[in-house]
C-alpha cells in the first residue's frame, strides 16, 4: 500500500525525517518496501517558453531552439523530436542541479553552445516518459519555478507491505494511529459537518436486504445536482501519489474514502436505476452479470449481488459494481452504496470468480462495521457538489457484542520476557483503541477491541499489540527453554526407513498429484464411486484418486516417452475412497505406499522380489501371499499380501490392457500396500544372529500339492518342521504336466540347513528333511514328486 507523509499528517502531526517514520513503521510490523521521494532535485528547474527552432548545421537528430527562461533568450541544443515553438517547457539552466546530483554545465554540441537543457518528464523523477521533453499545460509564466507551476509539493510515498492479520492498517488513517501511537503524538479523524437538504432520503431511493447473512449492514445516501467533472487537485495529487489513476470527481471521492479510511463505498447513477434504489439478494445458479471492467460474470448461490428495485443484479457485493449503471458525465444524482459484507463470503466468491479488487481485499479482511456513516459523510464533503438528501438509509443486522477479552500482565511477561506493570500494559493498548479496566483481580485486565480491529479476539493477539507498541527492539533475546523437545512418532521413523529401504532396493521416489483427469481412474481399472473436487485448480484434474496406479502408471509413460522405460518408480501417497455404505461425511483416506516396476526390471517376478525386500526390512517376515484377482491386474499374476488375516495389499503385474491405455509396452510389475498394515505401530528391533563358520548343507524337496494351495503356505509349514537350523528357503521351481494330474502341480523348494556350533551330519540333515515332508503332507495332503 502505497502511503504519501503528507495525507498522514491530516491525521497526527508527523514532524520526523521521512527515513526515521519509515523506521517507526517497520518496527511496528508495517514493512517499508521503498521510499519514494516527491519533488526532490526540482528546485532550479524554471518553466521557459520555447521562441524559435532550427536545423543544426552539422547534425541531423538534434536542433538548435531558443528559449526564454525570463531573463531574454538563450540558445539551447535539443535533440527531443517533439520540441516546437510555442510550447512551454521545463527549462533546467546552466548550474541547475537535477536528480541524482546531475548539475547542468554550459556544453558545445558540434559546435553549437548549450546553455541549458529542455527537461523530459523521466529526467526530473516526474513520470516514466523519456521520448520526448515535458510540454506544460496551461498559461504560466516564464522563469517560474517548475514545481509552483505543477503545483508539486515536497512529499515522500511510502510503500508498505500489511499483512493480512492487520485490517485496520489497510488505510491512511490506520497507518497514522498506529504511528502516532508509537511516538506518542495526538491522533484524531477530523469531524465532517455536512449541510444537507430538506428533503428525506427516503423520499429519494429506497433499500431492501434479503441476505443479511452476507449483508449485515447496508447503507445508502442520495446527492442531487450533481456536475460531474474532473476532482480538486489535492484530491487528484493524493490519489495519484497512491496509485489510483483519478477519473471524475464522484469516483475519486468514493476512491479517496477507502483510501484515507478503509471502508470501501459504491456510487451508482440514480437516474439509471429501475424503481430508484437497490436490493441485496443471494444470486442465482448460472445468473449473469457484464461488471464494470465489460467482463460477463457467471454467479453462483454464494455470491452476494446488488440489484436495482426490480431485482437486475447491477453489482456483485463488496467485489465489483456493474457495467449499467455506473457514473458517467450526464449523471447528476447520485446514490452512495455504504454497506458491511461477511468477509468469508467476499473471500469465497472473490476467488471463485478470478476477480480480486481494491474493495473485495478490505472486506474479506474484515471492515469497520460503525465506520460507515463517517465514510458516506467524508464522501460527501470531498465530492463537494449538489444537494445532500436529509438522513441516511440503514439496515443492520447489529451483532450482539463481543465478550471482554481477559488479558493478564504475567502472561504478557511470561510471553515476551518483559517486566512491564498493569499501567504500562493499558497505556500501550488505549491509543490504538483498546479499553481495558482492571478486572478486580491485580493483573487482570477485561479488553474491549475497537470495531475497526475484527482480528484482535483472543489474549495472544493483545499480548502481541503490546509487544509491537512497547518495541521488539526493547524486548530483550533469550533462547527459549522448553520441555517439549520435537520427535518422530514410531509410525513416522518407520515410513521413513521404508523410504531407505526401497531406495536401497534401486526404486526412485515419485511424487503425484492426488488429483487426476476425468477417466484415469477408470482406465487404470477401477470401478468403484469416485470423488470429484468441488473447486479444483484445473478441469483437467478434478477427480480424487481412488488408487496409486493411474499416478505412477502416467508418471512410467511419461518417462518411456523421453525413451526412459527401464525405471523403477515408487511412492507414498494417500487415496480418497467413498466410505461403505457412505458413513460419515467424510471420505475414506488412506496412505499407500505404491511401487511400480517397467521395461526391462519389470514383470511381477521383479515385484515379488522387492516385495520381499519391503517385508524383510519393514520386519514383516510371517507375511505371506496367495494368488488372487484385483482390478488393473494381470488375472494370473497377481497375488495378495496377508498379514495375519489381514490383506494389507497387492503385487503381481499390471493387465496389458491397462499398461497399454497409459501408452507402455512390455511388463509392469506392481506392488499396492496400505501402509497402516505394512508399518508396525511400534518400533521394532532385530537381534543380529551370529554368522556360523561351519558348512551349510542343502537339500532340494518337490512337492505335488493342489493348485488351490498357495506356495507360501507350504513354505510355511517347511519353516516351522525345520526350526533353527533353516538357514534359508527358496522356491526355485513351479511345474505342471498331465502325467501329474489334474488340478495339481510341483512346488520345488531349497533348503540351506546350517548350525551355528557344528557341522551337520547325514543324520541331521535326514532328520529335518523328514520332519518337512510329514509337516507338508500332514498341513496340505501333499506328496513329494519322485
Amino acid at each position: 500500500m502505497r502511503v504519501p507523509l503528507s495525507w498522514l499528517r491530516d491525521f497526527a502531526p508527523f514532524d520526523l525525517d521521512p527515513v526515521a517514520l519509515g523506521e517507526t513503521f517497520d518496527d511496528l510490523g508495517m514493512v517499508v518496501e521503498a521510499i519514494d521521494l516527491i519533488g526532490e532535485g526540482i528546485d532550479d528547474v524554471v518553466v521557459a517558453r520555447v521562441l524559435d527552432v532550427r536545423a543544426h548545421p552539422k547534425a541531423d537528430r538534434v536542433r538548435i531552439t531558443e528559449v526564454d527562461a525570463g531573463s531574454g533568450p538563450l540558445q539551447v541544443v535539443c535533440g527531443a523530436p517533439n520540441v516546437a515553438a510555442g510550447q512551454l517547457v521545463a527549462f533546467a539552466p546552466v548550474g541547475a542541479m537535477l536528480p541524482d546530483d546531475f548539475e547542468i554545465g554550459r556544453r558545445q554540441v558540434r559546435g553549437e553552445w548549450s546553455e541549458g537543457m529542455i527537461c523530459s518528464a523521466r529526467e526530473l523523477d516526474l513520470g516514466a516518459d523519456a521520448a520526448g521533453i515535458m510540454v506544460l499545460e496551461g498559461d504560466h509564466e516564464p522563469g517560474s519555478p517548475l514545481a509552483a507551476a505543477l503545483g508539486i509539493e515536497r512529499d515522500a510515498v511510502y510503500d508498505l507491505a500489511i499483512e493480512g492479520n492487520r485490517p485496520d492498517a489497510n488505510c491512511i488513517a490506520g497507518v497514522a494511529r498506529d504511528a502516532a501511537a508509537r511516538l506518542r503524538i495526538p491522533f484524531a479523524i477530523p469531524e465532517v459537518s455536512l449541510v444537507e437538504g430538506a428533503k428525506p432520503v427516503a423520499d429519494l431511493a429506497a433499500i431492501s436486504v434479503e441476505s443479511p447473512d452476507l449483508c449485515p449492514r447496508f447503507t445508502a445516501r442520495v446527492v442531487t445536482g450533481v456536475t460531474v467533472g474532473p476532482s480538486a487537485p489535492l484530491v487528484a495529487r493524493r490519489l495519484t501519489l497512491a496509485g489510483m489513476r483519478p477519473i471524475s470527481n464522484v469516483v475519486d471521492a468514493s476512491n479517496y474514502v477507502m483510501l484515507e479510511l478503509g471502508q470501501p463505498t459504491h456510487p451508482y447513477d440514480l437516474d439509471r436505476l429501475p424503481g430508484r434504489g437497490l436490493l441485496v439478494r443471494r444470486a442465482r445458479p448460472g445468473e449473469v452479470l457484464v461488471t464494470l471492467d465489460e467482463v460477463e460474470r457467471r454467479l453462483g448461490e454464494e455470491d452476494c449481488l446488488i440489484c436495482d428495485a426490480t431485482g437486475t443484479p447491477v453489482g456483485i457485493g463488496g467485489i465489483m459494481g456493474g457495467a449499467s449503471s455506473e457514473i458517467s458525465a450526464p449523471t447528476t444524482s447520485v446514490l452512495l452504496e455504504a454497506a458491511y459484507f461477511d468477509p468469508m463470503s467476499i473471500a469465497r466468491s472473490s476467488k471463485r470468480l478470478g476477480l480480486r479488487s481494491e474493495a473485495s481485499a478490505r472486506f474479506e479482511r474484515g471492515c469497520d462495521p460503525e465506520g460507515i456513516e463517517r465514510a458516506a459523510a467524508r464522501f460527501l464533503a470531498i465530492l463537494g457538489t449538489g444537494d445532500v438528501a436529509a438522513g441516511i438509509l440503514d439496515l443492520w443486522q447489529r451483532p450482539a457484542p463481543a465478550p471482554p477479552i481477559r488479558l493478564r500482565t504475567a502472561r504478557v511477561n511470561a510471553l515476551l520476557g518483559t517486566e512491564l506493570v498493569d499501567g504500562d500494559v493499558r497505556s500501550l493498548l488505549a491509543p490504538i483503541g483498546f479499553r481495558a479496566e482492571p478486572a478486580g483481580d491485580s493483573g487482570v485486565h477485561l479488553v474491549v477491541a475497537p470495531s475497526f480491529r475484527p482480528d484482535a479476539t483472543t489474549e495472544i493477539d493483545l499480548v502481541e499489540e503490546v509487544a509491537r507498541h512497547h518495541g521488539y527492539s526493547r524486548i530483550p533475546r533469550s533462547v527459549p527453554n522448553s520441555p517439549y523437545v520435537g520427535h518422530l512418532t514410531a509410525y513416522q521413523q518407520r515410513r521413513r526407513h521404508l523410504r531407505d529401504v526401497l531406495v536401497g532396493a534401486g526404486v526412485s521416489e515419485a511424487a503425484s498429484s492426488p488429483l487426476l483427469a476425468p477417466g484415469d481412474n477408470e482406465r487404470a481399472g477401477y470401478t468403484g464411486e469416485l470423488i470429484e473436487a468441488s473447486d479444483p485448480l484445473a478441469r483437467e484434474e478434478s477427480v480424487l484418486r481412488a488408487s496409486l496406479l493411474p499416478s505412477l502408471l502416467k508418471a512410467v509413460a511419461h518417462n518411456t516417452s523421453y525413451r526412459s522405460p527401464d525405471v523403477a518408480l515408487f511412492e507414498i501417497g494417500k487415496v480418497f475412497r467413498v466410505p461403505a455404505g457412505r458413513r460419515g461425511p467424510l471420505p475414506d483416506e488412506r496412505e499407500l505406499l505404491g511401487v511400480a516396476l517397467a521395461g526391462a526390471g519389470g514383470g511381477a517376478v521383479a515385484a515379488k522380489q522387492v516385495l520381499d525386500v519391503v517385508l524383510d526390512g519393514m520386519g514383516r517376515t510371517e507375511a505371506r501371499i496367495e494368488a488372487a484377482a484385483a482390478a488393473g491386474l494381470h488375472p494370473t499374476r497377481t497375488a495378495r499380501v496377508f498379514l495375519g488375516f489381514d490383506v494389507i495389499g497387492h503385487v503381481g503385474e499390471v493387465d496389458p490392457d491397462v499398461s497399454g491405455a497409459f501408452g507402455i509396452e512390455g511388463r509392469v510389475g506392481w506392488i499396492e500396500l496400505d501402509l497402516a498394515g505394512l508399518v508396525p505401530t511400534a518400533p521394532v528391533y532385530r537381534q543380529a544372529a551370529p554368522v556360523s563358520r561351519h558348512p551349510s548343507s542343502d537339500i532340494d524337496l518337490a512337492f505335488v500339492v493342489d493348485e488351490s494351495v498357495p506356495a507360501s503356505a507350504v513354505a510355511v509349514s517347511i519353516r516351522q518342521a525345520a526350526g533353527a537350523l533353516l538357514g534359508d528357503l527358496r522356491l526355485f521351481d513351479v511345474y505342471r504336466n498331465d502325467r501329474l494330474g489334474d488340478g495339481v502341480r510341483s512346488l520345488a523348494f531349497r533348503l540351506r540347513l546350517q548350525a551355528a556350533d557344528r557341522t551337520l551330519t547325514d543324520a541331521d540333515v535326514a532328520e529335518v528333511r523328514a520332519r518337512c515332508i510329514e509337516a507338508v503332507a500332514t498341513a496340505h495332503e501333499a506328496g513329494l514328486r519322485a
